[in-house]
């Protein structure tokens, strides 16, 4: 217990790849929440997918927000003529192969006026968020075809959505949401060797000044060793950042009712946690 008698929450963030490697990991942050500080406790890089499933089979209480989509908007799978439960249309989504999956979106798109290509969740607006449909830049539905399975059959709990062990929560989240309410348009990271740039560098120690003070709506502050925070500025490619936005996300919906998963959410379409908070504080 905490010295205000509050108790310590095991959060987790997860930075997902669609295509893990060694070089380009799934990355776990993991910590713990004690009344308003969130402490880094480690790192951990899964380079396939077997280490990741291992991971969510560990065992509870903990709650965890991944950056990955966990549903599809619900126009889209009305159109496709798609099974309208979360659950069969998870099943049928992961029996497509991620051709298959290209093909049919890039009909949908191709049908539709110039300006509204894509289908969105109620999620993305107040996120900022890509739909969860785009193939490329970034391939967030596959990220989902790769993902969503991985939660089903490690049987955790994804609120509003699909019901499984209450002490293993999963939530869907975000981390350019957290990112740019303290950097605005700044731009942190990039994969390409040539972009890692100066002014790059300089706004992830900027975020990262931020996430320690607690100047987030958020309402946490991150508690880092020197090293952590060496190690977080050092990654141009922001993988562990990520993971570490998403563990402060985790950490904010651990304090909240039905972990500030909105009670009229579609379960179809799931949603971005702590979306609803950032709208409504804007």
């Amino acid at each position: 217990m905490s010295a205000t008698s509050q108790p310590l929450h095991a959060v987790a963030g997860v930075d997902f790849t669609s295509r893990p490697t060694r070089r380009k990991p799934i990355t776990v942050a993991l910590g713990r929440l004690d009344a308003h500080v969130v402490r880094l406790e480690r790192v951990q890089a899964h380079a396939d997918f077997d280490g990741f499933a291992a991971w969510l089979r560990t065992p509870g209480p903990w709650i965890a927000a991944i950056d990955m989509p966990f549903g599809l908007p619900r126009e889209l799978v009305t159109v496709l003529g798609w099974p309208t439960d979360w659950l069969p249309l998870m099943r049928h989504y992961a029996s497509l192969s991620r051709e298959q999956i290209r093909t049919q979106f890039a009909a949908f798109c191709d049908a539709r006026p110039d300006g509204g290509k894509f289908a969105h969740r109620a999620c993305d607006a107040p996120a900022g968020s890509s739909p969860s449909m785009k193939w490329v830049n970034p391939p967030v539905a596959y990220m989902l075809h790769a993902g969503v399975p991985l939660l089903i059959d490690a049987g955790v709990h994804l609120p509003a959505v699909h019901e499984g062990d209450r002490e293993r929560v999963a939530l869907e989240a975000y981390p350019g949401l957290l990112a740019r309410e303290v950097l605005g348009r700044r731009s942190y990271k990039s994969d390409e060797k040539a972009r890692q740039t100066a002014d790059r560098l300089i706004a992830r120690k900027d975020l990262i000044e931020a996430l320690e003070q607690g100047r987030t709506r958020l309402g946490l502050r991150l508690r880092l060793s020197h090293a952590q925070r060496d190690d977080l500025v050092a990654d141009a490619s922001a993988d562990r950042l990520d993971a570490v936005l998403c563990m402060m996300q985790a950490a904010w919906a651990a304090g909240q009712p039905q972990h500030g998963v909105p009670l009229d959410v579609d379960p179809l379409e799931g949603w971005i946690t702590s979306a609803l908070s950032m709208k409504r504080a804007t």
